[in-house]
């Protein structure tokens, strides 16, 4: 079976894409447009051929979905980022129909049903509607924020030096956990639904970052605001945690942070 993964050049798509492999499929892995060296449309066309599964990973939050602003952190211009992402979510499941691919998978996040109106959120429920009626199978993975995220959601929420964050609970999960589960759920039977996924434990999402920050070279610091927005979005205090059917990952915060690469002393 050929499954051709879809990605903004990150880590994700690369680590998805090998565990593909591991279950001993064929995978190609194609990055979405508006990365560097995204595909065109004929190339996706073209990598799609003999296709039957998509890994679509792209479109997730982070500071690049607006502008950064020394005194109002990031700013999203909601309709915008909307409109992008329906022209090329749409692109990529019509290509898809006329490939023949068999069953879609969306990567997307949790809290969308609850924060669907506002900021990266709006974009994202709509890109979940769109798969839902593209009239492929489909499956829709909603992960929590990834242990990697941490210094992104930093740099969207900095204003004048200060990082200011909301008190939002938060389940943090291993990069590698949610790769694992989208690989599976891809040399699987379609969902035709949503599956989430979330790790071990719960931190504050302020506390979260804090304690992602807490290098010898980081300068900024790290305030607590319930009315800063997440990605465009306000929060309620549980709107990024899980459901209780969630799959609930092994890998700590702590295992993993002590396994990540030393910074580069050099730099």
């Amino acid at each position: 079976m050929k499954v051709v993964v879809v990605d903004g050049g990150g880590l994700m798509g690369v680590e998805t894409a090998l565990w593909v492999r591991d279950h001993g499929h064929e995978v190609a892995l194609v990055q979405a447009p508006g990365g560097p060296h995204a595909a065109t449309s004929d190339e996706v066309a073209e990598a799609l051929r003999g296709c039957s599964v998509v890994v679509d990973l792209a479109h997730q939050p982070s500071a690049g979905i607006g502008t950064l602003s020394e005194d109002h952190g990031l700013v999203v211009d909601e309709a915008a980022l909307v409109d992008s992402w329906a022209r090329s979510t749409g692109a990529l499941l019509r290509a898809g129909a006329a490939a023949g691919v068999l069953h879609h998978v969306c990567l997307s996040v949790v809290g969308v049903d609850r924060v669907g109106s506002e900021g990266v959120f709006r974009a994202l429920r709509n890109r979940e509607a769109m798969v839902r009626r593209s009239g492929i199978p489909y499956s829709i993975l909603r992960a929590t924020q990834t242990f990697d995220a941490a210094e992104d959601i930093a740099t969207a929420a900095t204003e004048d030096w200060i990082v200011w964050v909301p008190p939002a609970e938060v389940r943090p999960v291993s990069l590698t956990d949610v790769a694992t589960l989208l690989a599976h759920t891809a040399v699987t039977r379609p969902l035709n639904g949503v599956r989430e996924i979330a790790g071990p434990e719960q931190f504050r999402l302020d506390a979260f970052v804090r304690t992602a920050l807490l290098t010898d070279a980081e300068y900024r610091q790290v305030r607590t605001d319930a009315r800063s927005p997440f990605y465009g979005a306000r929060l309620r205090p549980r709107d990024l945690l899980p459901g209780p059917d969630a799959f609930i990952a092994r890998t700590t915060y702590r295992d993993w942070f002590a396994g990540r690469p030393a910074p580069d002393s050099t730099s």
